[in-house]
């Protein structure tokens, strides 16, 4: 008996997935009439099939597919839960996971749409329990939460086997209690965003401290404006 995501695996089979050097997007090539392109981040990207919509099908670069494994293996030890998609099946290139509405934070900034207090407090939820289930929260950031109803739900947990802690979502978190009230309403150009994502890359993870790198961020903002 077949599954009700085998009709969008031969469609799946048109489309080729590459990564690209520092931690940029990775690049899709091919295409096939019933898939949409709903996310793309820097291991994969995801679709959703017009055949069946209650799924999304996380689809990895080619050097990256020893990821599929362990990403469903990470979705198995945390079980049923209100923060996580649902895994159903881990095949060679892709994951099928349930098709999750809604807008992700990135996208939030950059059309002005409000994020609750609630989205942060849900996160810090979710977070602890990922560490009662034995695995490490990380990699969490604007581009992996969705809001859903005013509520969080985080996407992309294949890194939660990793030891270490990138500072991500802590980062954010104090960003949003001190910062978040002067943009909240407001679009945000996306070069802005994108400038501190990319800025975030390249020294964020060397800073010792939020402080010193929220201080570089004005820095290289301010002599950016004023040129």
């Amino acid at each position: 008996m077949g599954n009700d995501w085998d009709i969008a695996i031969s469609s799946l089979s048109k489309i080729k997935v590459f990564s690209n050097p520092n931690n940029e997007p990775v690049t899709i090539i091919g295409e096939a009439d019933d898939l949409k392109c709903i996310g793309v981040g820097t291991d994969a990207a995801v679709f959703q099939s017009l055949s069946a919509p209650a799924y999304a099908f996380k689809l990895y670069a080619e050097d990256k597919r020893n990821k599929v494994k362990i990403e469903a293996n990470v979705y198995q030890v945390l079980g049923d839960s209100p923060f996580f998609s649902t895994c159903f099946a881990s095949y060679d290139e892709f994951l099928v996971l349930s098709y999750e509405e809604g807008i992700t934070l990135f996208d939030c900034i950059l059309q002005g749409v409000h994020i609750p207090e609630q989205v942060v407090k849900d996160v810090e939820a979710a977070r602890k329990y990922v560490r009662n289930k034995g695995l490490n929260p990380r990699d969490i950031h604007l581009k992996n939460i969705l809001l859903q109803n005013g509520r969080a739900k985080i996407l992309d947990i294949s890194e939660y086997i990793r030891a270490g802690n990138d500072n991500r979502w802590e980062y954010l978190k104090k960003g949003y209690e001190q910062y978040y009230h002067l943009i909240d309403g407001d679009s945000v150009p996306f070069w802005l965003v994108e400038t501190i994502r990319k800025w975030y890359n390249l020294w964020g993870k060397k800073s010792s401290s939020y402080e010193e790198f929220t201080k570089l961020i004005f820095n290289r903002l301010y002599k950016k404006i004023d040129k």
